[in-house]
C-alpha cells in the first residue's frame, strides 16, 4: 500500500551557485554523500539530484523539513547508479510511525533542472 508520495524539481543553476559555499554541502549532505560527490567530480547534476530526492522524501514523510534535517535523509547510489535512501534520527522515526517499509526514489534531469519522485510503501 502506498503510504506517501513526494516530488521535487530544482534548477541546476541554483545548486551550482549554492555549492560554491562549502558550508551548504557540509550542512545538508552526509559524509558518504560528499564522498559520492568527490567520486563524481562534484557533478552539479548528482548534487542537485540528491537535494531533490531529499525534498521528495521529506514530502513522503509529510513534514517537509520542519521536523527533520536534510542530513537525516542520505541518498547514495547502487553499483548501477540507481539512487537509494537511508533514513536516520527523526526521519527514521517518522518512517516507522507511518508504517513505511520501503522507499522508492527516481530522478531525472535535463540541461536546466532536476526532478525527483519518491514513494513510501508499507502494509495495510
Amino acid at each position: 500500500m502506498i503510504k506517501g508520495i513526494g516530488t521535487d524539481i530544482i534548477e541546476l543553476s541554483r545548486i551550482e551557485k549554492a555549492i560554491r559555499n562549502k558550508s551548504f554541502v557540509n550542512k545538508y549532505f552526509t559524509e558518504k554523500e560528499i564522498n559520492l560527490f568527490i567520486e563524481r567530480n562534484w557533478s552539479v547534476t548528482t548534487i542537485a539530484s540528491n537535494f531533490a530526492i531529499k525534498e521528495a522524501v521529506s514530502k513522503v514523510l509529510g513534514t517537509g523539513f520542519r521536523a527533520i534535517e536534510l542530513v537525516h535523509i542520505e541518498v547514495l547510489r547502487d553499483s548501477l547508479g540507481k539512487p537509494y535512501v537511508l533514513l536516520y534520527s527523526k526521519a527514521k522515526e517518522l518512517q516507522k510511525e507511518l508504517g513505511i517499509q520501503t522507499l522508492f526514489v527516481s530522478t531525472s534531469h535535463n540541461k536546466e533542472s532536476v526532478v525527483a519522485f519518491a514513494i513510501g510503501e508499507g502494509d495495510l
